[in-house]
Order: structure tokens, then C-alpha cells, then sequence
């Protein structure tokens, strides 16, 4: 069976292609070093990271502060033996594509698309050879759309004039974005997602007997959305898709959406998921006969491949991020041991201070939440100055986390909970007041604490030496009340100027029949 989330966790904006009998996708990151996993599959149900598009600082500016920039949209093609994944850094860099010969790596440095505007492009490569580019029209520009232009890869360049080509299907459709065109049947088919990335998201489609249009939208729009469906759904906001063929000529789509946690949360953000198409007429039908995305159906025909198991608590994973383009000696990894360091005190109670330069990496070294319920502990050494421990991070504002720091009265063990009040504007997140709650607080004579952050559900609790010493309420920690695009992560993290402290045997478990129990 195919099982929804395939990629379960904050794995949004989800691009697919085919190369012969092997599948590859590749999803956003952000504000998250390294940028862009890559994924494989042979049967479309076992998936494997080979690793990452944008693994070197030298190819991914990013501004940890603003954790709702960064890396947008990638998209994946294959074209005359040369793999392309192009994206936007709205960090920094704009538009820029990136190479390699084997979807594992090595990756190119960037190469900046010189006149192309906006977010969320694509390639596609006509019968004749030449390569078109899909993107979004600019925040700035008067008439929002999707925008079409022949480019010069020799010369990283757009040829000629963009044109607009389509404005979606509804009337002043809201961010009409994401992009994608594909050939069948003699026809350009231009699909796009519009509606906003919350619960009115939709995948809508349209085609023109050019790649550069005028295309005109197919009367039944949208191909798929669940805005129909209501708040209380629990598989919400769908939209974001992209189209693969089979060898055998059937299709499939992968989209983005997010499972709610105790009521409208989505803690995890928006995930990768699929499902079946029937594009046996003009126009395809997604999920036919029911029209929205399920939680299983049936694999396709394709021999089994799964993969050897990856211990994803292992610091060295592919799994494991850094929040912003981390400095040379930000972290270290010695014998399976983790070493953190911070440059400055990030976990203040009022206010995040601005770093003197645009990269660097505040502390934290994280992996996503990918289940409703689930346990995750560390054992952390005390450092000597500042703050060290365990978090659940939905942005710099709103997170639990758990830590030790040495105080007059010895070493301290603390369980916080920090809220920005208000759902605060992506782009203005300062602009709201901050609570911070110390929740629980403790001395304890020891050098090093195993410590613990919890959930089932929306009910959180912390742990010090495997026993609960606080409980919290974690649906502040979704994206429809934090604000941004991103999902929770939880991991390690070291706050304070020259702060140091060493993590030794992270462990994650999960169990979600917990949480759905809870909610039922």
C-alpha cells in the first residue's frame, strides 16, 4: 500500500520526476541547513535520502532570524543525463538551479537565473530541446500570476520577454504559485496551486497548444483541494502538487498538506503526500472516485524495494539540521557524541537580537517531528556558561524546551514554554508581545541530565532522568497560530555568548495510535 504522509513531518512543496525505473523528489527547508534532501524510490512506497541539493554554505546563504525565508519550492527534472533542481533563496540569490550527474551528489554551485522574478520556478524541456521556465510574477508587480519565458542555460539567462500566462482559475485568484508544465497528448498542460498555503489551498490546472500560451483553464477546477471539506478534516490545506508519469503510462501526484493534532493544529506543518491519477481523458482527475487525498491506497504494480533501515537518532544522519548556514565551529560530531556551540544568547525572554552578520547559526541542532505522539531524550553535559538542552521548535518564539544552566545555587533544570501571542505576520514577526513561562525549576548535584520533551497529541510533558516534571499544552506550536511556513523540529540546543555543551545518546519513538486514541 501507499500510506500518507509519505514523507511524513515538515517536507512541503514536494517536486517529482522519473529516470527509468527509479523516482526522485526533493521538498522545501527554508530557513534549514543543509537545503533541499533528496529522495529515492523504485516503487514509489519505500523512500531513501540520498542526501541534500544545497549542502555547502557556499550554496545556501541563509539568515537564521527569518525562519520563514529561505529555500521555497524546489522543483526536480531530468534532462540528456543531467539532474536540475531549481528554487528560490528569498534570503538572498533569488532564482538559481543547481546540477549533478547523480542525484546523490555532488551538486553544483548555484547558478543565478539573471531577469527571472518572483518564486517557485520550474523547467520544462520541449520535444525540440529547448527549456522553458515557469515561475510567479513578483510581489511587487501589479497583475499576480504565472509566468512563462524560454531561458538560455549556456548563459543562465531568460530569452526574450515573460509572459504572463495564466492568473489561475478563480477570479483574482490568491497566490496564484508553484508551477508546472507538462506535455501529453499534443496539449501544454500548465499546473499551478493557488489559494494560499492554509486551508483554501487547491491545485488547479489549465492548457494551451503552446508553452508559452495563452492557456486556458479546465472548467472543472480544482483538481484537487479539501477546502470543501471543513476545519474539523483531519488532512487539511492540500495543494502544492506535481505529476509523474509511470513506465506503464499511469499517473501519480505528490502534494503537500498537513494532519491536524487535537483541533485545527498543525504542528508538524505541511507534509508530502499522494495519490493516484486517472488522466485517461483530456484533463486528470485526481484520487478518482473520491476526489480528495485518503490515508492509504493501493501501490502500483512496481517490484517492492525497500531500503535498509537508518537509525534517524544517529547526530550524523542526513535527517539532522542546523537553523541557518552554519559557522565553520558551530557544531562537531566526535563518536557518535555531538558538540554545540553558540555565538551569542538567543533565548531571551523580550526580544531576538540581530547578529552583526547574515549567516551563522544560533544553537540548535535538530531533527522534524514526524508523529503526533511521540518521546525524545538526551543526555546533556551542564555546560559552564549559558544554556543547554532539549527543545520542541516551531520558530525562534514559539517552542518548548528543557534545559540545565549553572546558576549560584548549583545547576538549575528548567521547563519553558515560550509563546508569541497573536498570530504574528510571516514578514513582521516583531511586532507581537512574547510570553515566556518557566514551568517548572529544580536544582540538581550532577554534571550531566537526561533530558526529555514528549507529546501525545497536544498534551506535552518534560522529563529529567526519565520522570515527568511538567506538563504544557502544544497547540500554540502550530503553523495557523505561529504564523510562517515551517513545521516543528526537535533537537538539541546551547544558548549564550560562547556558550558550550556536549549531547550524547539521542533517542525519538513515537507512537501515534497514542494520539489518535486521544482524539477520539
Amino acid at each position: 500500500m501507499l500510506h500518507n504522509p509519505l514523507l511524513p513531518g515538515f517536507y512541503p512543496d514536494p517536486s517529482i520526476c522519473r529516470v527509468g525505473d527509479d523516482f526522485y523528489m526533493v521538498t522545501s527547508t527554508f530557513s534549514y541547513f543543509p537545503g533541499v534532501p533528496v529522495f529515492h524510490s523504485r516503487d514509489l512506497v519505500h523512500w531513501e535520502q540520498l542526501g541534500h541539493c544545497l549542502s555547502r554554505p557556499s550554496q545556501l546563504p541563509l539568515d537564521w532570524q527569518y525562519m520563514s525565508g529561505g529555500v521555497y519550492a524546489p522543483t526536480i527534472r531530468h534532462h540528456d543525463g543531467l539532474f536540475y533542481m531549481v528554487t528560490t533563496n528569498v534570503s538572498g540569490m533569488g532564482n538559481f538551479y543547481v546540477t549533478a550527474k547523480n542525484a546523490a551528489g555532488p551538486w553544483s554551485e548555484p547558478h543565478v537565473i539573471k531577469g527571472a522574478v518572483g518564486i517557485d520556478p520550474s523547467f520544462f524541456w520541449d520535444d525540440d530541446g529547448r527549456c522553458y521556465m515557469s515561475g510567479t510574477t513578483d510581489w511587487a508587480e501589479q497583475c499576480p500570476g504565472v509566468w512563462v519565458c524560454e531561458i538560455d542555460l549556456e548563459q543562465d539567462c531568460l530569452k526574450g520577454e515573460r509572459v504572463l500566462a495564466w492568473k489561475g482559475a478563480a477570479v483574482n485568484a490568491w497566490s496564484p504559485e508553484a508551477p508546472h508544465i507538462y506535455k501529453k497528448d499534443g496539449w501544454y498542460y500548465l499546473m499551478i496551486a493557488e489559494g494560499g498555503t492554509e486551508d483554501y489551498h487547491a491545485v488547479t490546472i489549465a492548457r494551451s497548444c503552446s508553452p508559452l500560451g495563452p492557456y486556458e483553464g479546465y472548467p472543472g477546477n480544482p483538481i484537487l483541494t479539501h477546502r470543501h471539506l471543513g476545519l474539523n478534516y483531519p488532512i487539511c490545506n492540500v495543494g502544492h502538487g506535481d505529476l509523474v508519469q509511470l513506465a506503464d503510462g499511469s499517473w501519480y501526484m505528490v502534494a503537500l498538506a498537513s494532519r491536524l493534532i487535537g483541533g485545527y493544529h498543525k504542528n508538524m506543518g505541511r507534509e508530502t503526500f499522494i495519490a493516484p491519477v486517472d488522466w485517461s481523458g483530456e484533463w486528470p482527475v485526481v484520487s478518482p472516485g473520491t476526489g480528495r487525498v485518503e490515508w492509504a491506497y493501493p501501490a502500483p504494480a512496481l517490484p517492492q524495494h525497500p531500503f535498509p533501515p537508518v537509525d534517524h537518532d544517529d547526530f550524523s544522519a542526513l535527517y539532522w539540521n542546523t537553523l541557518g548556514t552554519p559557522a565553520a565551529d558551530t557544531f562537531s560530531l566526535d563518536g557518535g557524541a555531538l558538540t554545540l556551540r553558540s555565538p551569542l544568547e538567543w533565548l531571551v525572554p523580550d526580544e531576538l537580537p540581530r547578529l552583526p552578520v547574515p549567516n551563522g547559526c544560533p544553537g540548535f541542532y535538530g531533527r522534524r517531528q514526524q508523529h503526533m505522539s511521540f518521546s525524545a531524550e538526551v543526555t546533556v553535559t551542564v555546560p559552564e556558561t549559558g544554556e543547554a538542552g532539549i527543545m520542541l521548535l516551531q520558530n525562534g518564539f514559539n517552542h518548548l524546551r528543557m534545559g540545565v544552566k549553572r546558576t549560584a545555587q548549583g545547576v538549575a533544570v528548567q521547563a519553558v514554554r515560550s509563546e508569541k501571542c497573536g498570530r504574528p505576520d510571516y514578514l513582521n514577526p516583531r511586532e507581537y508581545p512574547r510570553h515566556v513561562d518557566v514551568l517548572w525549576t529544580d536544582f540538581l548535584p550532577a554534571d550531566s541530565v537526561r533530558l526529555g520533551i514528549a507529546a501525545c497529541g497536544q498534551a506535552h510533558r518534560f522529563t529529567v532522568n526519565g520522570q515527568t516534571v511538567a506538563g504544557a499544552d502544544g497547540s500554540f506550536l502550530g503553523s495557523e497560530t505561529a504564523g510562517g511556513f515551517i513545521g516543528a523540529y526537535v533537537g538539541c540546543y546551547v544558548s549564550g555568548q560562547g556558550a558550550e555543551a556536549a549531547f550524547r545518546d539521542f533517542r525519538y519513538s513515537h507512537d501515534d495510535g497514542a494520539a489518535q486514541r486521544t482524539d477520539e
